[in-house]
C-alpha cells in the first residue's frame, strides 16, 4: 500500500484526531507555562454574561435588570465555586451521574472529531440486506368474522360455534353478517390492517392465531377477550422487506448509529492499552 494512502487512513481514524486535539491544548498550557490558569481564580467571560442574557431574555421575553442580572451571576459563581470545592474534595469521585456526565462529553467530544463520508448506496444495499428483519412490513389481514358470547351460550359455546361454522360455510362468503351470531361493537367485516391494530381489537392471542388461518373460508372459532368468533380471511400479507428506496432513511440512520459505535469501540479498545486494569474480588458476605 502507497505511503500516502496508509498516511490518508491513518488521519481518518477518530481516535487520532482526539489525541492530536490534546496534544494541542497540552502544547499550549506548557508553553504557557506560569499563566496556566490558576485554580483560585474565576473568570466568567463576556460570553457567558451573553449568554445568561440570553437565556434570560428568552424564558421572560425581556431583558433582565441590573438586580436580575447580579442575582443569575451569583447563581453561577456558586456553581463554579462549589464544582471546584467538591472536585478539590474528591466528591466526584465514584459518583455515577458525574461519571455519566464526564463519558458522555468525552464521547462527544470524540465523535465530533470524526468526519464519517455518506453512505453510499451500495453500503446502504449491504446493510439493509444483513439486517431485513429489522425492516420487514408486519404482517396485515382482512377478515369477516361472527361473534359467540360465552354468557349466553354458556357450556354449549363450543357445540353452538361447531353448528354455526357449518351454516356460514353453505352460506354466500360474501352473505350479511349482521343477523348472525351474538352482537357485539366490533365490526363483522375488518378492512385490511396490521397486527398490531388487530390486536388492539381483538388481543394479542386471537392476532396471532388469525395470522395462521387459511384464507378464503371459514375457520375457527378463535378466542378472543370478548368471547368466540368465527372468521374468514379475505386477505393475508405476511409482511416483505421493502425496497431500499422505500425505507432509505431509516436504513441510514441505523448505519450512521453503527458506524459511530463501532468507532467509539475502537477508540476505547486502543485506549484500554494504555491502562492497567484491577477487577478485584468481591469481600465474602
Amino acid at each position: 500500500m502507497p505511503s500516502s494512502t496508509r498516511l490518508s487512513r491513518w488521519m481518518r481514524e477518530p481516535l487520532v484526531h482526539f489525541l492530536l486535539r490534546g496534544a494541542v491544548l497540552f502544547g499550549v498550557y506548557q508553553w504557557r507555562g506560569r499563566d496556566a490558569p490558576d485554580p483560585r481564580r474565576i473568570v466568567i467571560t463576556s460570553s457567558r454574561i451573553d449568554a445568561i442574557v440570553a437565556d434570560f431574555t428568552r424564558t421572560w421575553q425581556r431583558p433582565p435588570t441590573d438586580q436580575e442580572l447580579k442575582a443569575q451571576l451569583d447563581e453561577r459563581l456558586r456553581e463554579e465555586i462549589a464544582a471546584r470545592e467538591a472536585t478539590a474534595m474528591g466528591l466526584d469521585r465514584d459518583d455515577a451521574v458525574i461519571l455519566r456526565r464526564l463519558r458522555q462529553k468525552f464521547e462527544f467530544l470524540t465523535e465530533d472529531t470524526v468526519d464519517l463520508a455518506p453512505p453510499t448506496d451500495a453500503e446502504l444495499q449491504a446493510w439493509l440486506d444483513a439486517n431485513p428483519e429489522a425492516f420487514r412490513t408486519e404482517p396485515q389481514v382482512a377478515f369477516r368474522q361472527v361473534y359467540l358470547s360465552p354468557e349466553r351460550h354458556g357450556a354449549s359455546l363450543e357445540k353452538d360455534a361447531q353448528a354455526l361454522r357449518a351454516k356460514l360455510a353453505a352460506a354466500r362468503p360474501d352473505k350479511d353478517l349482521d343477523t348472525w351470531g351474538d352482537r357485539l361493537t366490533l365490526p363483522n367485516d375488518v378492512a385490511r390492517s396490521s397486527r398490531t391494530e388487530v390486536a388492539r381489537l381483538f388481543g394479542d392471542g386471537f392476532a396471532d392465531e388469525i395470522l395462521k388461518v387459511a384464507p378464503r373460508r371459514w375457520s375457527g372459532p378463535l378466542r378472543s377477550g370478548y368471547g368466540m368468533h368465527l372468521v374468514f380471511v379475505t386477505e393475508r400479507d405476511a409482511g416483505h422487506v421493502p425496497a431500499l428506496a422505500e425505507v432509505r432513511t431509516q436504513v441510514e440512520r441505523e448505519l450512521t448509529v453503527d458506524r459511530h459505535r463501532k468507532r467509539l469501540d475502537a477508540v476505547y479498545q486502543k485506549l484500554l492499552e494504555s491502562y492497567t486494569v484491577v477487577v478485584e474480588k468481591r469481600s465474602e458476605r
